[in-house]
């Protein structure tokens, strides 16, 4: 199988490495037709292809572990290779969500410097990168202009 330590150890510096992707193409263009399809694609279906074999190996080496309540998901995590593959999954969706929120907000015509901090909320704490990204969506979205009396 896969050898969770050793995904873990490898992955890092792939992960970096999309985010770093990601933050450059706020600010030059030119790198935005590698790094976006890399940061939304590339780097986690490379991660997808480790959680399937990780989260395989960790329900048959997990005693008791699940889904089904709190107890299941904490046998399940005293499981190296289920905790790696949950770590991978919250990289994956976060890379894939951080893409979306670079793409989405240079697509609406919000300034890169806005766009910005959502970047390192999301990458470290998933949902308010993506609350923060919303609200400024949602308070900066184009208006219509008023009708004439």
């Amino acid at each position: 199988m896969l050898d969770p330590q050793l995904a873990f150890s490898l992955t890092g510096p792939l992960v970096m490495a999309g985010w770093a992707g990601l933050l450059l193409s706020l600010f030059v263009k030119q790198v935005r037709p590698i790094a976006w399809p890399a940061a939304q694609y590339a780097v986690p279906m490379i991660l997808a292809v480790a959680y399937v074999l990780l989260i395989w190996a960790g329900f048959r080496e997990a005693q008791g572990g699940g889904y089904g309540s709190i107890q299941e998901i904490r046998a399940l995590f005293t499981s190296d290779s289920a905790l790696v593959a949950g770590w991978f999954h919250y990289l994956a969706f976060d890379l894939f969500i951080g893409t979306w929120i670079v793409r989405e907000g240079l697509e609406r015509k919000l300034h890169p410097l806005l766009i910005l901090p959502c970047l390192p909320l999301t990458f470290l704490f998933g949902p308010v990168g993506l609350l923060l990204f919303l609200i400024l969506r949602f308070a900066l979205r184009p208006r219509p202009l008023p009708e004439a009396i």
